[in-house]
């Protein structure tokens, strides 16, 4: 399927929808048949990055000196 598009330069091009699967319940689900409050929670959240959390410092800082065996 080809859609229509307005890039950032103002043109009009055209561009192959892509299909975007999200997993619920164990199960991959396409968005595009989600109802509309499921697309807006869909599109509003957040994901958790854990190069970003302040655990990862600290696993980063103590985790390789914790182990002094010869492993």
């Amino acid at each position: 399927m080809v859609a229509k598009f307005v890039n950032k330069e103002g043109q009009e091009v055209e561009r192959t929808r892509c299909q975007i699967y999200t997993r619920v319940v164990g199960f991959y689900n396409p968005v595009s048949n989600f109802n509309i409050g499921k697309k807006s929670e869909f599109y509003t959240r957040t994901y958790f990055n854990e190069k970003k959390s302040m655990n990862s410092e600290f696993v980063e800082k103590y985790a390789v000196a914790q182990c002094a065996c010869s492993c």
